[in-house]
């Protein structure tokens, strides 16, 4: 029996869901712990580019088994729309995927709630995706929200419309200009929960519990990244779920104790979206060339990231969070032909240098201490073992291992699963 853990350590778009389909073979089960469908899980492979929002990472593969968590919200509008579009690919969803009964949902109302008060909030909006994420997490801890579970109630109607006319009043509160036709959003959310009732619902927690008895070898899937985290990201600049280890097991119901290897995946340099403080974000060209040969543009929203130098500072603060035992560095092949790379690895904080993360790392506290590297100009893409990789690359890849002692195991050197040099 084995638990292991995947999950980004930076803010999001980390490339977890490359990582998950090429360790996918060694698991029975796949199971996504956290988040929504602001979360875009991108798979490249033969030739075709997928990306996945609610369903894990796993679909693709054999005859596993993929589990959306109880962490998990689900919006069931989108999910169909992901549904249908796997269906050309003659996946077997009746069998191989599963959700929780605890899982919540998105209704129509919190999307137009996430409008609502990102709309309010003008300058000082926070760069929600406005998928209805944080007013349907924000019902959760409220104690007001409907879980996939109640659709098998009979009053399940009545508790949507009750939750639906809350919401208006709500929306109504805000006072901005917010238009929308909620009939016809209505009739498409129930038109998408007859859909979602054709797969099998289950007592996650327990499902997890007897599989793990049984023998069988578990992968947990995380959604956004570290830096993210409601608790230890950037507050309030951040998503509305623990994306971090701990998350796992709440929105699984699997014990720490249970939990073996903790794959940490992260960027050779670092992105984030949305507004929120960035120490080593870049204005210049190198920047600009970051995002442009790394297509750096959000697989669900488009919208373009922010790119930077790699943070070791932040780095080292979601390896311990996490008790990562593994990393994994993804899109090395995008700082080929950079005549210098530069790594954070202090911060000038108060007068001060420190190596730590602080409460606060807003531009007017925090100032980024660099150390420079020699850059390389080969072609990553096409090798395939760590030996093919430029000495400059491979002491870049030491020196961070040295920083943060834990191994780097896998060198992502493109977009296809098979470009993945194991170490």
């Amino acid at each position: 029996m084995t638990v292991d853990l995947l999950l980004g350590l930076q803010w999001g778009d980390e490339g977890k869901g490359k990582i998950v389909d090429v360790l996918t073979s060694k698991y029975d089960i796949i199971a996504r712990f956290q988040g929504g469908p602001n979360a875009g899980h991108t798979l490249e492979f033969d030739g075709i580019k997928h990306v996945l929002r609610t369903i894990p990472s796993g679909i693709f593969h054999g005859n596993n088994i993929n589990i959306i968590g109880n962490g998990v919200v689900i919006d069931p509008v989108v999910f169909k729309s992901e549904i249908d579009g796997l269906a050309k690919f003659n996946l077997d969803l009746q069998s191989k995927l599963i959700i929780s009964r605890k899982a919540h949902l998105i209704l129509p109302t919190h999307r137009l709630l996430d409008a609502a008060s990102e709309a309010s909030k003008g300058k000082a909006k926070i760069g929600s995706t406005l998928k209805g994420i944080g007013p349907t997490y924000m019902d959760k801890t409220g104690r007001n929200g409907i879980r996939v579970g109640d659709i098998e109630l009979e009053d399940f109607a009545d508790r949507y419309r009750a939750l639906a006319d809350k919401h208006e009043a709500m929306i109504a509160f805000y006072d901005v200009d917010i238009q929308y036709n909620l009939p016809e959003l209505e009739k498409e959310f129930f038109e998408a929960i007859e859909d979602l009732k054709k797969l099998d619902f289950i007592d996650s927690e327990e499902y997890l519990h007897q599989a793990q008895k049984a023998g069988k070898s578990i992968l947990c899937e995380g959604a956004q990244g570290s830096l993210l985290d409601v608790d230890f990201g950037t507050y309030p600049f951040v998503t509305s779920s623990n994306t971090t280890a701990a998350g796992a097991c709440t929105g699984l119901g699997i014990a720490p104790n249970k939990i073996k290897e903790v794959y940490g995946i992260f960027k050779a340099y670092i992105t984030r979206v949305g507004s929120g403080p960035f120490p080593t974000e870049l204005f210049d060209e190198d920047g600009a060339t970051m995002a442009r040969v790394g297509n750096e543009f959000g697989s669900v929203t488009g919208r373009q990231r922010r790119c930077g130098w790699l943070d070791l500072v932040a780095l080292k603060y979601a390896i311990q969070v996490n008790g990562v035992t593994q990393l994994m560095m993804m899109k090395g092949d995008v700082l080929s032909g950079f005549e210098t790379l530069k790594v954070c690895t202090e911060y000038t904080y108060k007068g001060e240098n420190i190596s730590h993360f602080p409460y606060n790392i807003d531009p007017e506290n925090v100032t980024p201490v660099y150390q420079d590297f020699k850059g390389w100009k080969q072609d990553l893409t096409g090798m395939t073992t760590y030996d093919e990789l430029p000495q400059e690359l491979k002491e870049y890849i030491e020196f961070i291992e040295k920083e943060v002692e834990v191994p780097i195991k896998i060198v992502s050197v493109g977009p296809d699963r098979k470009q993945t040099i194991l170490k």
